[in-house]
């Protein structure tokens, strides 16, 4: 071929293209159909990164610069010639362009129903184009002729023609198939970081024949630590999976020291599958089948040390994967391994060539070298680091902008070290050494150390690092705590750039390479004698023996020690870390006898519950780290802590702050925060501890307390907020406070806070609100460092107060607030330019309008909001309108994400035209149950010209009749990539034709339970009778409970090349034979579990936090059953059968006793089926019945949509609940005696009852007094009445409540009265 004699010059072979494929062709005529066709087999399903342009220009538009460069940077041109493609001059163009920059052997013309002849000659309608270009006098002759030439030569080339195809797909399959020939060998030249050199393309080549080859079941990669094994294997798995060799690639980290369930866990996390299993054996059975059940997996087992037993794992043997066309893919470091794992193909990855290397080198070092002899010195560094990617990176990164000496230096000290490495990581290790040396300070270098005391492979908190090293002595140079957790995250962010840390795309985590912890792990040992000794995440039962007494730092977290040892003689011991030893209960009184200098201790997720004698002779501790040891009751020796910095004592279980605290003079940072604990916080904090902290810099108190200044027990009363005004260096804080009145209107020191989050509410269900508020907004990622939570009206704070928070806010809610019927006179007053997320929730009488301009005639031309990213309002009871005028220019300008729900008088159009034409940037809205809403855009008068809308969720909206209350303009849904629509009363279609000819971006479209809905998308017009509406990008479609949908009309003309999941289910009036809706995939039909993720992410769950959600039940349903003695559970078997058949039989029981957001018919018609999943748990330990109720509780959208959050958070804090030792130790005896202590089905039947006489007994606001009434009534337990006047008084307005009931707190009361059942009497 003609590129043949290029091979020395830049050409299209070993020239590194940005694009594989340039689509050349006429909008109008073919975007539609074959066009789509093409790109989506291409770009989405092949992987063959393929250029195409999202316009259509009108004529007299200028080709873009930017598509010209498209086509110098693209290896191969498809030029699709429609009827209509010479008279748009932009192709003309793009087609002359193509000719100038390619060779002839790189185009390739598809003769579209047009004849080549025509194109070649400009005959017939090419004719007539051209004809029109002349008369029109635009254009140049010397112009006209280019493209004449153009057209002429790309009519001689070799391609396509219609005319010797059937159909467009079988067209579409025949390009797909020549491209693929010739794209393929070299589309894979670089994915993301990997490069491929000589000696990985032979790797890889081999590689791929063996996963090809259907004799070869298992296959193995050898080769040294740091060469690149793993990232070869993931590049060829997306490779195998692009090409169709494989539905499924998993790939698993084993490590030195397997762990058996988390390898279990992540085949099913790939397989999509839940494992209920409480045994291995059960597992790995559940796995095999699963795995038989399939075709075409490929299974990666990366990092192998041993020898592995593949069907204890759960993967079945060679002979039975190659019966369903699945195999085995192994990584290891030693070859023996893959003998011993018999891999048939046995490949090696070599390490790479010396001009290899120096290409790698260059590349990391970018740095140009100014004379010969510079670069002599350079290619002799990069020699000495033994061709190992790892290496050559790290180092070249820490030379890349060092002087002509310094690389001197580092080539005499390799050259002088390699002869004694006699290991296959030597080399790598002091490549990683010199790297280390080379990092800019001791900050760097110290940190890096850090890292290495964390688990392999572990998700390593910057915050962690920050907090070791703060008690080490790190980040000297820094006058406060906040410019020295800044330091870390620098320190970490260089570290990441030198290539010693990876970034995982986990926020605010780092995770490091098993050679280069390795390799911190030497350098720890040989800097200070023993240096560290880490058995960190090792399955260790016992502590161990190997310590030896020069140790700085030992890290075993993450291990199941029981038990520590008399005396831990280690007298250069710096850190200890224990954490998540959750068996660990006790400090001997001697341990810390002989370790003075220690100075970082984390007991964190420990059983203690004291801290002993032992820790008096801790003198130098800095920082001590208690989170979530909810055994512990005595801290008292806190008081001997005088150098102590940082104490962390999160969820801390008892109900008053230790008075020792005062003592701790030095302390600079106390956080005894309690979100998500399963107690109820600390209630009490005694006055002049928090003043006596005079150097704190950062204080989070939200652990439940909130009474600032309140008297307690007689003459004694709580701290006063006035003790944290006094404290002039703080600058963080987290607090939650009563009332406003509880702050100074006065502050003698100059306050600072650059990090607040302030929480002021006066009642318990405000409360409890905002603590909801607060763990979702944790759940979604907690990006606001400035947060103000208010139950008042910003003119009732204290003007510091203005001056110091308000003015300064991100994220500001109001929750249940009284006396405001503007927004904007608080965004006037509080001078609240800063705010980017603003929350309003709950009814407010005088809030009618939310922004009224005319009410503040100075602010008229004036923009608002300027910075508001986020808008959330829910159950606002009597707000009617969002704005009453057209805002000035450049309001809400930066509104990203909409949420309204719960507002019952909110007008007929939600975003009407004005408002609208103002919310150029929003991308998320979120609209449920406002039932006087008949449409969501207001489109009157309205032309936009682009829309960033990328996601919609309309759920229960009972009056609505369609989105757009006129025709809506062409760009209104351009963006939208998510649809989901649940339980509306759309009339007719959702969309128009015109408009559902713009949907290019839509990825998404959940349509459920709309009675009168008709049609998705209108019919086709007839004047267009042949014209599809083609969704080129639709991947998961859902229809489900629609009995209108396509009731009486024709065929559905919609096509969807790229759809790959279908859930159709209650639609009598949609075929079967629309099942494909013409995808180019093999759909996947009703696949529950894949629904089940889609109704998680459409009802506000990420399938992230969902999946984690789900993982957590399981593990506490493995821990209650297997805990369960027999008469135990036979007893729990009665339990459950009875509350099966009362609400069988008894219905309105459950309407009376449930609240009114579960007491939903449809549920109720569930809850049987519920309770006889958990019977059969329980009778048989059955793993299918838990499973089958998680996937109830999955795909049912009504238990997501009605179940209010809190009670998921309950299950949560009831999972930790099931992780204490103790409880689970006394959990057989709880449950054993509840049975007879009470007659629960007797109670449950008497509850109706209750509800019915309180109307005449006053109505329910008499509750709280039968309650106490009741409570009195148990002479024994006077705890029990305490507890039970708290859930008198959290249940009294228990029916008929908004949204914003006080679950949690009814949840944690019945939790407390739970835990006092024992002491219950008949």
């Amino acid at each position: 071929m003609a590129s043949s004699s290029k091979t020395a010059s830049p050409s299209s072979s070993a020239r590194q293209w940005k694009y594989d494929v340039f689509l050349s062709f006429r909008g109008p005529d073919t975007r539609k159909s074959i066009t789509s066709e093409i790109y989506d087999r291409l770009q989405n399903r092949r992987g063959i990164k393929t250029f195409l342009d999202d316009q259509d220009l009108e004529v007299g538009d200028a080709i873009s610069p930017s598509l010209l460069t498209a086509i110098e940077e693209s290896r191969f041109a498809i030029v699709i010639l429609s009827p209509n493609y010479a008279f748009s001059t932009w192709c003309l163009e793009e087609l002359t362009k193509i000719c100038q920059c390619m060779e002839d052997n790189r185009v390739f013309p598809l003769f579209y129903n047009v004849n080549p002849t025509d194109v070649r000659y400009q005959k017939m309608i090419f004719e007539e184009a051209f004809t029109k270009h002349e008369i029109s006098g635009r254009y140049e002759s010397n112009k006209l002729q280019q493209w004449r030439d153009a057209l002429n030569k790309v009519a001689t080339f070799s391609g396509w023609h219609t005319d010797k195809f059937k159909t467009d797909r079988e067209l579409a399959d025949a390009i797909v198939d020549f491209v693929c020939t010739k794209v393929l060998p070299t589309a894979i030249e670089s994915t993301g970081d990997f490069t491929i050199f000589e000696a990985t393309r032979q790797a890889m080549d081999q590689l791929m024949r063996a996963l090809k080859d259907n004799n070869v079941t298992a296959a193995g990669v050898y080769g040294m630590g740091g060469v690149g094994k793993t990232t070869l294997v993931e590049h060829v798995g997306q490779e195998a999976r692009k090409q169709g060799l494989f539905d499924h690639v998993i790939m698993v980290r084993v490590n030195q020291t397997p762990d058996l369930k988390r390898i279990q866990a992540i085949l099913a996390d790939g397989l999509g599958i839940k494992l209920m299993n409480e045994t291995d054996e059960g597992r790995a059975s559940r796995l095999s089948s699963e795995i038989m059940r399939r075709n075409k997996i490929l299974i990666i087992l990366d990092n192998v040390w041993g020898r592995l037993d593949l069907p204890s794992i759960g993967i079945p043997s060679h002979n039975i994967l190659q019966s369903c066309n699945s195999k085995v893919l192994l990584t290891t470091r030693i070859w023996n391994v893959c003998h011993v794992m018999m891999s048939q193909e046995n490949i090696t990855l070599s390490t790479l060539s010396k001009e290899d290397s120096w290409t790698l080198f260059v590349k990391y070092a970018r740095k140009s070298f100014e004379s010969t002899y510079f670069e002599d010195v350079a290619r002799k560094v990069a020699s000495k680091c033994g061709g190992l990617p790892i290496a050559l990176i790290a180092v070249a990164m820490a030379l890349g902008d060092k002087d002509l000496t310094e690389w001197k230096y580092a080539a005499q000290r390799l050259e002088k070290s390699r002869a004694a490495n006699l290991d296959d990581n030597g080399e790598a290790s002091e490549c990683i050494k010199l790297s280390y040396d080379f990092l800019k300070d001791e900050d760097s270098k110290s940190c890096l150390l850090l890292c290495c005391l964390f688990p392999e492979d572990y998700d390593i908190r910057i915050e962690d690092l920050f907090k070791y090293g703060i008690g080490k002595g790190l980040f000297q140079d820094t006058d406060t705590i906040q410019e020295a957790r800044g330091k870390a995250g620098s320190v970490v962010k260089h570290l990441t750039h030198s290539s010693l840390l990876l970034d995982r795309g986990i926020d605010g985590c780092v995770r490091m390479h098993d050679v280069i912890r390795d390799t911190a792990i030497q350098i720890a040992r040989s800097e200070d004698e023993h240096g560290f000794f880490v058995e960190a995440g090792c399955g260790l039962k016992n502590w161990p023996r190997r310590l030896r007494e020069g140790h700085s730092a030992i890290s075993v977290m993450t291990n199941d020690i029981r038990e520590l040892p008399e005396e831990l003689v280690c007298p250069k011991l710096q850190i200890l870390l224990l954490q998540e030893n959750y068996f660990l209960d006790q400090i001997p009184d001697t341990f810390f006898k002989n370790t003075s200098l220690l100075r970082v201790v984390d007991l964190s997720n420990t059983s203690i519950s004291s801290l002993s004698m032992s820790f008096i002779h801790l003198s130098n501790l800095q920082g001590l780290y208690l989170d979530s040891c909810q055994n512990i009751s005595d801290i008292s020796i806190l008081k001997n802590f005088k150098k102590l910095e940082i104490l962390s004592m999160k969820k801390y279980p008892l109900k008053e702050l230790s008075t020792e605290i005062r003592n701790l003079t030095n302390l600079r940072v106390l956080d005894v925060s309690s979100q998500g604990s399963v107690r109820g916080g600390i209630v009490r904090i005694p006055s002049g501890v928090i003043s006596e902290l005079r150097k704190l810099e950062e204080l989070c108190l939200q652990c439940g307390f909130w009474d600032w200044g309140s008297q307690v027990e007689g003459e004694t009363t709580n701290v006063s907020f006035d003790e944290v005004t006094s404290l002039s260096y703080l600058n963080s804080l987290k607090v939650c406070i009563s009332d406003a009145n509880c702050i100074p209107r006065r502050v003698w020191v100059n306050l600072s806070w650059n990090d607040f989050d302030i929480c002021i509410g006066r009642d318990r269900n405000t409360r409890n609100i905002i603590r909801n508020q607060h763990s979702q907004l944790w759940r979604d990622g907690h990006k606001y460092s400035r947060s103000l939570v208010l139950d008042t009206t910003i003119c009732m704070l204290p003007a510091w107060f203005v001056s110091v928070v308000t003015e300064n806010t991100e994220r500001l809610m109001y929750v249940n607030f009284t006396g405001l019927n503007n927004i904007l006179v608080e965004y006037h007053h509080g001078m609240l330019h800063s705010l980017k997320h603003l929350s309003v929730i709950g009814p407010n009488e005088s809030l009618v309008t939310l922004i009224n301009l005319e009410a503040i005639p100075s602010m008229r031309n004036k923009p608002v909001f300027e910075k508001l990213e986020e808008l959330h309002l829910e159950s606002m009871g009597f707000l009617k309108e969002l704005c009453s005028s057209e805002l000035p220019s450049r309001s809400l300008w930066n509104l990203k994400v909409l949420q309204v729900r719960d507002c019952p008088k909110l007008g007929n159009v939600l975003l009407p035209s004005k408002l609208l034409q103002r919310l150029a940037n929003l991308e998320n809205l979120f609209c449920k149950r406002v039932p006087e809403m008949e449409y969501v855009f207001g489109c009157e008068g309205f032309e936009l010209e682009q829309s960033k809308l990328r996601k919609m969720n309309l759920f229960e909206l009972e009056a609505v009749k369609s989105i757009c209350n006129g025709p809506a303009p062409p760009a209104m849904f351009q963006a939208l990539h998510s649809l989901s629509i649940y339980r509306c009363k759309f009339h007719g279609c959702l969309f128009t034709f015109d408009v559902a000819q713009c949907l290019f971006q839509v990825e998404i479209i959940s349509v459920q339970s709309c009675p009168i809905l008709e049609r998705v998308i209108e019919a086709r017009k007839e004047s267009e009778p042949s014209k599809k509406t083609v969704l080129p990008k639709l991947k998961y479609l859902g229809l489900v409970d629609l009995p209108m949908l396509y009731s009486g009309s024709a065929a559905i003309d919609m096509e969807c090349p790229s759809l790959q999941h279908l859930y159709v289910e209650a639609c009598p009036h949609v075929p079967a034979s629309a099942y494909d809706f013409g995808s180019n995939n093999q759909v996947i039909l009703n696949d529950p579990l894949h629904y089940a993720s889609q109704q998680a992410t459409k009802f506000g769950t990420p399938l992230s936090a969902w999946d984690t959600l789900i993982k957590s039940r399981l593990k506490v349903g493995e821990k209650i059953l297997t805990s369960m003695e027999p008469e135990m559970m036979q007893r729990a078997v009665e339990f459950t059968g009875k509350m099966s058949q009362i609400i069988q039989t008894k219905p309105e029981f459950a309407k009376k006793f449930l609240p009114s957001s579960l007491a939903k018919p449809e549920l109720l018609e569930m809850m049987p089926r519920l309770m006889e999943l958990l019977n059969g748990i329980l009778t048989e330990k059955n793993p299918e019945s838990m499973e089958n109720l998680i996937a109830l509780a999955n795909i049912t959208p009504d238990l997501m949509n009605h179940i209010p959050a809190e009670i998921s958070e309950m299950m949560d804090l009831m999972t930790k609940l099931m992780e204490d030792t103790n409880f689970i130790k006394s959990l057989p005896g709880i449950v054993e005696n509840i049975p007879g202590i009470m007659n629960l089905p007797r109670i449950i039947e008497d509850f109706p009852r209750l509800f019915e006489i309180l109307p005449m007994t006053g109505s329910v606001e008499n509750m709280p007094g039968i309650m106490e009434h009741f409570a009195q009534l148990i002479e024994n337990s006077p705890q029990m009445a305490e507890s039970l006047k708290d859930f008198a008084q959290s249940v009294e307005n228990f029916r008929n409540l908004p949204q914003t009931t006080d679950w949690m707190g009814i949840m944690e009361n019945l939790a407390q009265l739970f835990e006092n059942l024992p002491q219950m009497t008949e």
